[in-house]
């Protein structure tokens, strides 16, 4: 059957982020050790081994499937394995304690639509789970089989081989794209047609088309273009009751968008075999300039200032002098906020100029020679498409950003509370906010014994209404798995329990899944859970499609 998740070369980890050997190597584990030592005053940081596949008792597959599905079916222990979590903490720590006690029991490999209604089908009558599955990356809980219940069985249904660019419309500026497509494979069938699609999530590597759809994924552009929501033209669902395809426009008022209902469905509506996508032609223009700031006060004022210019960057990212010191974009004693345009039309001097206008209103300092530009060929890669704004302080936070999941695997096994979480907020919510969620983690690791720890914050997206804040949590945790994630819920839970307190999201872009669900039962309004309920009786009358996500079966 081939590796899980073919994204690119190599085997993927069935127990955590990437690529099996692309993990810290033994020098970046020892800075790492010696980092946590001094900055945590952790002593015991000897890091617990990764597992292996032989090393797993998984339990006996409980269903089989019918003749006519097991050419695309298969109980193969790595795939099994690889399917049972996603790449929360929660999951990481459950694969190094090698707890893999409800994997699914089957992993189905459609080869296209028919496929996948086949497999509804067969789910449906037998009331067997079937949970959509994207590249896996989900860190909220979103994927996992095993929390499907008690039923008969649960099937994952990875969508790797529906990984095809069908059609491009030049004139139109769209893609016709199959949802099991990876972002590498993507943007390579693009290339030849002189078009990207320009959706850059941390996860790009390791993630799809159909997952960025299903949980509304956030993107590469910190301003303007920032969800997936943004790109699509149409979309084409399979359903338990039959396939849903989506008029192909470029805009209407006809009703509520039956796009809408789908995107940020997390698989309980249908599975998302393919979607007609806007693209855009590669960037050939670039700018970029690192604002520094002595409060993190003066930066959010700086980039709210932007944001509500129209200027669109594609990258108004601020970070905390903390946030910045860890990832090597400084020696922290500054704040930073990253500024970058881009465009395939036209130079970008006047943008950049004025943004760091912008940022020396609200005494940001940009050195002389602070402001990069360059120009490239019509025909320059997609690879070189950030280089100039990714050197410097911006080049060091981009590498560091790329290499976070890694480092966040290493950290669980030295026996750490490496945790993340986002939100969104208005601005005139945002300062309140920031001092109260630090303050709640800050508690919360102290009463579970963790204290005192560092938590960080950057700005991952901005609108001219508000911030997306990103905070970092990590922590000296206990040894033993199961009280570690004691700690861990107990820190979560602090820190959402203050994001509804003070009127923000539960999450901007990292979806609902399980881990956020009492969280967002408390956010939506409950005559919206009533019509979502009955949109899932309508198209999956048998609750099979990931049962406990977004709603209860």
């Amino acid at each position: 059957m081939g590796s899980m998740g073919a994204a690119t070369g190599g085997r993927r980890s069935f127990w955590g982020w990437g690529l099996e050997g692309a993990g810290l190597d033994p020098a970046e584990q020892d800075a790492l050790a010696a980092l946590v030592s001094s900055g945590l005053g952790v002593g015991d940081v000897e890091p617990v081994p990764p597992p292996t596949v032989d090393e797993l008792d998984l339990p006996d597959p409980r269903v089989r499937p019918p003749a006519s599905l097991r050419p695309i079916c298969t109980d193969e222990p790595y795939e099994r394995a690889g399917h049972t979590y996603g790449k929360s903490f929660r999951d990481v720590l459950r694969g190094l304690a090698r707890d893999f006690r409800r994997p699914p029991d089957l992993v189905a490999l459609p080869r296209d639509a028919a496929d996948v209604a086949a497999l509804l089908d067969w789910c449906g009558a037998e009331g067997i789970a079937a949970v959509p599955y994207g590249g896996g990356s989900s860190v909220v809980g979103g994927v996992e089989a095993g929390a499907c219940g008690d039923g008969p069985g649960a099937v994952s249904i990875d969508l790797r081989r529906l990984d095809r660019v069908l059609e491009v419309d030049a004139s139109s500026r769209a893609a016709r794209i199959e949802g099991g497509v990876y972002g590498p494979a993507l943007e390579g069938q693009l290339r030849p047609h002189g078009v990207t699609m320009r959706h850059f999530p941390q996860s790009f590597e390791f993630s799809t088309l159909g997952g960025w759809l299903a949980t509304r994924s956030g993107g590469h552009y910190a301003t303007l273009h920032t969800h997936i929501d943004d790109f699509v033209e149409s979309m084409t669902v399979v359903t338990p009751r039959g396939t849903v395809e989506t008029r192909r426009l470029p805009g209407s008022g006809a009703g509520p968008s039956p796009d809408r209902l789908f995107l940020g469905s997390e698989g309980i509506l249908g599975v998302i075999t393919e979607a007609w996508m806007r693209v855009q032609d590669r960037p050939r223009h670039r700018a970029s300039a690192v604002a520094r700031f002595a409060t993190f006060e003066a930066g959010a004022a700086a980039a709210r200032a932007v944001a509500q210019a129209g200027l669109h960057p594609s990258n108004c990212r601020l970070l905390d002098a903390t946030e910045a010191l860890i990832t090597g974009t400084s020696d922290g004693s500054a704040h930073l906020l990253l500024l970058a345009f881009e465009s395939a039309d036209h130079p970008l001097d006047p943008w950049i100029r004025r943004a760091v206008e912008c940022a020396r209103d609200h005494g940001g300092t940009v050195g002389d020679g602070g402001i990069r530009t360059s120009s490239e060929p019509g025909d320059a890669p997609a690879e070189g498409a950030d280089h100039a704004h990714h050197e410097g302080a911006a080049g060091a936070w981009r590498n560091a950003f790329l290499r976070a999941p890694y480092m966040r695997d290493a950290l669980i096994g030295m026996g750490l509370i490496s945790e993340t979480f986002e939100t969104a907020v208005t601005w005139d919510r945002f300062e309140r906010l920031h001092a109260a969620v630090t303050t709640a983690v800050t508690d919360a690791l102290k009463d579970v014994g963790a204290g005192p720890g560092i938590v960080t914050c950057r700005f991952t997206h901005v609108y001219p209404d508000g911030p997306a804040p990103y905070f970092t949590v990590i922590a000296a945790g206990a040894r033993e798995p199961a009280a570690r994630l004691a700690q861990w819920d107990a820190v979560k839970a602090a820190a959402s329990d203050t994001l509804m307190a003070h009127g923000a999201t539960i999450t901007h872009h990292h979806a609902v899944g399980r881990d956020h669900r009492r969280w967002y039962d408390r956010q939506r309004p409950d005559l919206f859970a009533d019509a979502l309920r009955a949109a899932k009786r309508e198209l999956d009358p048998a609750g099979i499609l990931n049962p406990g996500v977004l709603i209860d079966p």
